[in-house]
């Protein structure tokens, strides 16, 4: 029986017929005439090589509702720039912004000349500067983004993520993918594992904030895939680094009505690259992943009015690992209901980890609590530099020449 259940504060939109995806695309043919979709895809050169990003091109060339396609490639030289406009030559309307050329490098230290510093490069840096092209290009409405590492990419993905802002019927404002991470295993472990029961543990100690109950409902709230209206894509701030997700939901929850918020099923299953947990390794894995989610968390319950001091934080750690540890019997039990391979053992030593996480990221935001950054949004930035845009545009157009 498929699942229906909806939460407290955002519509969830389940995955229950299997075999409407050509109906899908069908009606976003019709759609996209009035609310024009740009895809964004952050994608660093390494990925090129690998098979999963053959398999989303292959996928992608045969979609025709998207008026747009702007892919952000990230460290790579001229040769292999050249090489990647070869390789995504077979999508249709696509555009590449090459991160690391003089001229885009210029345009970041333009921005840090003016106090507008788009912080270090990263995912939200990339998407940050391919939501600037398609605000300056003005022909799209609608922007979706997803990852470039997935393994179990289909057509049918895209779609389910576009439909609910391109139906005028539902005029969401934003979207959040979600799905299963489930081979002979489960996978996901920051999310079962670190920001539910943070979250649940936050609510424990300050209360059921507006915030922390709606930040709860999402069924996947570090998934990478999401869409949006590009009114929201002008006024909405993003952190540079892995506190993308979370500062995103967090900017949405502070601009849109809870009645314009969504989360769609988008696969019947999902996987990706996996991070290794780097247990020692604060610059790097799950751990750096926990460490930037925390800031990210830390600074938005701060400005929503929470005082944070060593002791909450030392009781915040300890909550935390109550509840996660409970959650590993949890999932150990569904895993074995499920006939699925689960390492209990693995699991203990990534809760360990994120405890470190959570440890590191309140000791750094006691210090500074402001070191969470966020880039400026592009309100603020054509504000202080009314032609940058049309600068962006140049410069974006020039390399694809």
């Amino acid at each position: 029986m498929g699942d229906f259940h909806q939460t407290e504060t955002i519509s969830t939109l389940h995955r229950l017929n299997r075999t409407n995806a050509e109906q899908l695309e069908e009606q976003l043919n019709v759609y996209c005439k009035d609310r024009p979709i740009a895809l964004v895809l952050p994608c660093l050169y390494s990925e090129l090589k690998r098979e999963a990003l053959k398999d989303i091109i292959s996928e992608l060339k045969d979609v025709t509702y998207l008026n747009e396609i702007v892919i952000t490639l990230g460290r790579a030289n001229k040769d292999e720039f050249k090489h990647a406009q070869e390789f995504f030559s077979i999508l249709p309307n696509y555009k590449l912004i090459w991160d690391d050329s003089e001229s885009i490098i210029s345009l970041f230290n333009l921005l840090k000349e003016n106090g507008l510093d788009a912080g270090e490069r990263g995912k939200g840096r990339a998407a940050w500067i391919a939501y600037g092209y398609i605000l300056a290009r003005g022909s799209s409405e609608v922007i979706a983004l997803h990852d470039c590492d997935i393994l179990t990419y289909g057509r049918e993905l895209l779609a389910r993520l576009c439909y609910p802002l391109a139906n005028p019927n539902m005029d969401y404002e934003f979207c959040k993918g979600y799905y299963p991470r489930v081979t002979d295993r489960l996978y996901g472990r920051v999310t079962r594992l670190f920001i539910s029961p943070v979250i649940r543990a936050l609510k424990n100690i300050c209360g059921y904030l507006p915030f922390l109950v709606y930040l709860d409902g999402f069924r996947y709230p570090l998934a990478g895939e999401f869409s949006m209206k590009t009114d929201l894509v002008r006024i909405n701030r993003i952190p540079a680094d892995w506190g993308l997700e979370v500062g995103s939901l967090a900017e949405v929850f502070r601009n849109v009505s809870m009645k314009r918020i969504c989360q769609v099923d988008l696969a019947d299953n999902y996987d990706h690259k996996h991070q290794e947990v780097s247990h020692d390794a604060p610059s790097g894995g799950l751990l750096k992943m926990c460490v930037d989610i925390s800031k990210s968390l830390f600074r938005i319950l701060s400005s929503e009015g929470v005082r944070f001091s060593e002791s909450l934080f030392r009781t915040l750690i300890v909550t935390y690992l109550k509840i996660a540890q409970d959650t590993i019997k949890m999932y150990d039990d569904d895993a074995a209901i499920n006939g699925l391979f689960f390492d209990r053992h693995a699991e203990g030593l990534a809760v360990e980890t994120f405890v470190q996480g959570l440890s590191l990221a309140s000791k750094g935001f006691l210090e500074d609590p402001l070191s969470a950054q966020l880039i400026p949004n592009w309100s603020r930035v054509t504000s202080a530099i009314p032609d940058f845009l049309d600068q962006l545009e140049q410069v974006v157009e020039e390399h694809n020449a």
